[in-house]
């Protein structure tokens, strides 16, 4: 999918194709960095309890990581889906 069709994709989406495809091409350098960015996403749209937790605890970021593209987090997180997806248009 070429980048404009990417941009009008919803959160949701181009969290389930990143995370999809990352996880079937063993892309842990991706998947480790969407860990490390959750918890400022997180903090930006306003889940700031939600941040102590996840700097704190593995398994909650590893949770996240897999349900990161619905609602408000979905949309902090947008920037890093659509990179992702653009440097791997067979997504």
């Amino acid at each position: 999918m070429d980048a404009n069709g990417l941009e009008s994709l919803p959160a949701a989406e181009l969290h389930d194709r990143a995370v999809r495809y990352a996880v079937r091409h063993g892309d842990l350098g991706f998947l480790w960095n969407l860990l490390k960015v959750i918890p400022a996403a997180e903090a930006a749209s306003g889940h700031e309890s939600e941040t102590a937790n996840d700097l704190s605890r593995v398994s909650a970021l590893l949770s996240d990581a897999l349900a990161a593209g619905e609602g408000e987090l979905g949309e902090a997180l947008r920037p890093i889906y659509l990179e992702y997806l653009r440097d791997h248009p067979d997504a």
